[in-house]
């Protein structure tokens, strides 16, 4: 317990330290029992507490005045004990003395408790500590004149140190702000943003990719050269990457033509695995990308852009790619499908374009008898409103996304490759990362967008899974999703091991698999949500800077509010309800206000409704 093998006896109370508070301590067997300051009682291990002196003490303590500068001037550099401080400072050792040298050593500007000892500093040491002191005052007095001036809202160039924590916060990087809680705020991302925007340091920033710790940079990686193998020359055959206007990514064309007993479907997809193999540089940063990420800023591609200039269908005059053939009945049921390397000239077109084209006859055909299969298998089909928000140097434009006929010529296209490529892997038994999605939770009748809004909440979530299982959303048996290998990681994935399988080599083990499903569909879910918010922080901008007035949809009551519908701007809100109305009721909305930060809009029904 003590020094020295001095310890309280006799009945006497010794001046302890018990968590850097004075008390008395007397021996109870192996244990010392404790009298605090407060008068509380309590047993301690000796080894819990610090011995000051061996009494008789009190816990009335004032420790006298001594002469400190001169102990130190005597002792610098030197180790001494706690009693020797307490005498050279004050001429004795009492217990007030003791508890003086204790405070002199806590301060730790002339001596430093270490252990049951104490050292002077030199005076090398004392000058440092003293200097850091006096830093430290300077940064504290700092930070609450700068605090003062961010609460009066005008910051000076100073208190830039104070911003930089604040918008450090506000993109996720720091976990708490300082700054936020000397300003009485919550410690919220919202309320960093907010704070940010009112000082007007942010106008426009999005901060939601970097929050989810995204990389906004394209890969700079060196591409391979594509191998040297045998490819079919498709050249002489038609192929139409059909898209929305302004794609930059075209991974698949396609082409239909009627044979005898239905159609024989080509569905090419951009070979991206013949240049991105299991475990090469290019597809650790793939997976750690998981998908392009599409933001209205643009796009950051999980692939090198020399990749897609060089495996994108119809960016070169000829093109690397992977080829389904299948051939479909007129009912629409996949009775063959075949799967090679080729080569093949693709035509872009945009789906406005695709409607003039006399040649696409038959993939209308093929596209609807598909749709109509997979429709009487259970599927469902909920076609709410898209629009497309695009930053175009300080203007943002809201672009509804025009149903077109054709989007469903590709959508079912699509469909029928994942279809065929699942087929193919449960057949093959090659490892393979299928999509999977249970019934949804109870099927909504009726037709509009109020009925579409509700399928949609009942929808159960698409699982990437290594064994098959249905996707009743689409109403298939089996499904994966192949048609996106420069998009989509786990697109990649599949054509990895389809590669594999056609080329007689390993394909990855239903392990590796599974590690690679879980990581991407992590990452995957980052993306989707920057991509969600990113649109909408967009969105809300382009409602400040311009303002709205324009037709909502009723597609949910909540009390007395209701869940509209904007399909110009593909934006949902609430609105109060002045009256009963029913779904699928218009009411002409105003925008009246956006809290950004919380990426919330807010919207009044103009009186007489739409």
């Amino acid at each position: 317990m003590a020094p020295k093998g001095r310890h309280p006896g006799n009945g006497s109370q010794a001046l302890v330290v018990y968590k850097g508070k004075p008390a008395l301590a007397e021996e109870e067997g192996e244990r010392l029992e404790l009298t605090l300051v407060t008068g509380e009682r309590l047993r301690v291990r000796p080894k819990d507490v610090l011995f000051l002196h061996p009494g008789p003490a009190s816990l009335d303590l004032r420790a006298p005045e001594g002469e400190e500068e001169a102990a130190w001037e005597l002792l610098a550099g030197q180790m001494v004990s706690l009693q020797e401080l307490a005498e050279l400072v004050y001429g004795a050792y009492t217990p007030e003395a003791a508890w003086g040298a204790y405070l002199l050593a806590q301060k730790g500007e002339r001596f430093v408790l270490e252990g049951e000892g104490v050292r002077a500093r030199t005076a090398e040491e004392l000058e440092a500590w003293r200097r850091a002191k006096e830093e430290k005052e300077a940064r504290e007095r700092a930070f609450r004149e700068g605090v003062a001036r961010l609460k009066a809202g005008s910051p000076a160039p100073e208190d830039r140190f104070l911003l930089a924590e604040v918008e450090a916060f506000a993109l996720g990087r720091r976990k708490e702000s300082p700054v936020l809680r000397a300003l009485g705020l919550p410690e919220t991302l919202e309320a960093a943003h907010g704070l940010l925007l009112r000082l007007g340091l942010w106008r426009r920033e999005n901060p939601h990719p970097r929050r989810l710790g995204l990389p906004l940079e394209a890969p700079s990686l060196p591409l391979p050269p594509l191998p040297e193998e045998r490819r079919e020359d498709l050249t002489h055959l038609l192929a139409f990457a059909i898209d929305d206007e302004g794609s930059q990514d075209p991974d698949d064309a396609l082409y239909a033509e009627r044979v005898e007993g239905g159609f024989r479907l080509l569905v090419h997809v951009a070979d991206v695995a013949a240049l991105v193999a299991p475990g090469s540089p290019m597809d650790r940063e793939a997976l750690r990308r998981g998908a392009n990420l599409y933001l209205p800023e643009g796009t950051v591609p999980m692939l090198p852009a020399e990749a897609t200039a060089l495996l994108g269908l119809g960016l070169q005059p000829v093109s690397p790619a992977l080829t389904f053939e299948l051939r479909v009945s007129e009912e629409g049921e996949l009775r063959e499908e075949r799967l090679f390397p080729s080569w093949v000239r693709v035509q872009r077109l945009t789906y406005a374009e695709a409607l003039e084209r006399p040649d696409l006859g038959p993939l209308r055909e093929v596209a609807e008898a598909f749709r109509r299969r997979r429709l009487a298998q259970g599927a469902l089909e909920i076609t709410l409103p898209e629009v497309k928000v695009r930053v175009e140097g300080d203007v943002v434009r809201i672009t509804p996304l025009l149903p077109y006929e054709s989007r469903i010529w590709v959508r079912e296209a699509m469909l029928l490759a994942g279809y065929a490529a699942a087929h193919l892997a449960l057949r093959e038994g090659l490892p393979f990362p299928y999509a999977t999605q249970e019934a949804p939770s109870r099927r909504v009748e009726g037709e509009g967008l109020a009925a579409m809004w509700e399928q949609r909440k009942a929808l159960r979530r698409t699982q990437l899974r290594a064994t098959p299982a249905p996707h009743r959303g689409l109403g298939l048996p089996l499904y994966a999703q192949v048609t996106s290998p420069l998009r989509r990681y786990l697109d990649l994935v599949a054509h990895q091991q389809l590669r594999a399988w056609l080329k007689g080599e390993r394909p990855l083990s239903q392990a590796e698999l599974l590690e690679r499903v879980g990581a991407a569909e992590a990452v995957a879910d980052a993306v989707r949500e920057a991509e969600r918010k990113s649109k909408l922080h967009w969105t809300l901008l382009h409602l400040m800077e311009r303002g709205y007035e324009g037709v909502g949809v009723l597609v949910e009551r909540r009390g007395s509010q209701g869940v509209f519908l904007l399909p110009e701007l593909g934006l949902s809100t609430e609105v109060v309800l002045a009256q009963p109305l029913p779904l699928g009721a218009e009411l002409r909305l105003s925008f009246r206000e956006a809290d950004l930060p919380a990426l919330e809009a807010h919207f009044t029904a103009r009186l007489g409704g739409a």
